[in-house]
C-alpha cells in the first residue's frame, strides 16, 4: 500500500482505479494516450495538472471522459445514463456473489428505526461467510443487531455508468453485536480502513446471511450495430431496465 510520499491527486486515483477496472498495465495506458508509463506512474502517483490535450487522449484510452477522469461527476447520483444495446439481467450465484463482495467496500444495511425503516451506507469487511461493520452503540446501523430485529440486509452494488452495466449482491439473516475480544481484535486487524465516517465507532455488527443472491446486468454490446433504426437507438438507448 503506498506510504504518505504516494498520496494522489484526485486525478490520479480516479485514473488508477479506472485503469485497474478495465485491467491495463501503466504501460497499455501510455501506448494508447501516447504517453511514457513514467507519466502516467507520476499521473497517479503525484498530484499533477495534465494539459487539455492529454487529458482527451488519456479519457479515450480508459475509454471515459474528461468530465469523468476530473470529477465533474463526483456528486452525480450513479445511472443517469441511457441503458446499453440489448441488456442482460442474469442471476448470480452464492459464491459469485461472495466473490464480487470482496475483502472490504461500502454497503447498506436495512434497518427499522423509531421513525420508520432506514438504509444507512456503512464500510463493511468480510470476515469468512459473515460481513462486519463499526458502527456507534445507539446508532441507526446498530439496530440491525438489536434483540428480537430478526434478519436483516445488507446490500452491496457497483455501478459502471460508462457502459450502463453493473451487479449487486443482497443478504439476508441475523446480525449479532460482536463482543468477544479475541473476535473483536481479529476484526480490527483485518479492517482496511477506520469508517470514512469517522467518530468513535466501536461496536462490531456481524451478518451471517442465510441467504445470499445477486443479479448482473451484462452487456454483449454498448452500441447498436450500424444501420439499426430501433426506436431504443434513435433516442440514444434502450428502456430502462427494471430493478
Amino acid at each position: 500500500m503506498p506510504g504518505p510520499e504516494h498520496l494522489k491527486g484526485d486525478i490520479g486515483r480516479r485514473v488508477a482505479a479506472r485503469r485497474e477496472q478495465l485491467g491495463l498495465s501503466r504501460e497499455e495506458v501510455a501506448l494508447r494516450a501516447g504517453s511514457a508509463p513514467g507519466y502516467i506512474q507520476y499521473l497517479e502517483e503525484q498530484t499533477a495538472t495534465p494539459g487539455m490535450g492529454f487529458l482527451l487522449r488519456l479519457a479515450d484510452a480508459l475509454e471515459t471522459t474528461v468530465v469523468a477522469l476530473t470529477g465533474g461527476t463526483a456528486d452525480l447520483t450513479p445511472g443517469t445514463g441511457h441503458a446499453a444495446y440489448h441488456p442482460e439481467l442474469v442471476e448470480l450465484g452464492a459464491e459469485e456473489a461472495w466473490e464480487l463482495l470482496g475483502s472490504h467496500g461500502v454497503g447498506r444495511v436495512a434497518v427499522t428505526s423509531p421513525e420508520g425503516p432506514a438504509i444507512l451506507p456503512v464500510n463493511y469487511l468480510v470476515s469468512g461467510r459473515e460481513v462486519a461493520f463499526r458502527t456507534q452503540p445507539g446508532s441507526a446501523p446498530s439496530r440491525a443487531a438489536r434483540a428480537g430485529a430478526g434478519d436483516v440486509a445488507f446490500e452491496v452494488d457497483h455501478i459502471d455508468d460508462l457502459f450502463s452495466q453493473g451487479w449487486s449482491v443482497l443478504l439476508v439473516g441475523p446480525a449479532r453485536e460482536v463482543t468477544g475480544a479475541d473476535e473483536v481484535r481479529v476484526l480490527e486487524e483485518a479492517a482496511y480502513t477506520t469508517p470514512w465516517a469517522g467518530g468513535e465507532r466501536d461496536l462490531w455488527v456481524a451478518v451471517a446471511p442465510r441467504r445470499v443472491t445477486g443479479r448482473r446486468i451484462r452487456v454483449h454490446h454498448t452500441h447498436a450495430p450500424q444501420g439499426d433504426d430501433t426506436p431504443a437507438h434513435r433516442h440514444g438507448g434502450a428502456a430502462p431496465h427494471g430493478a
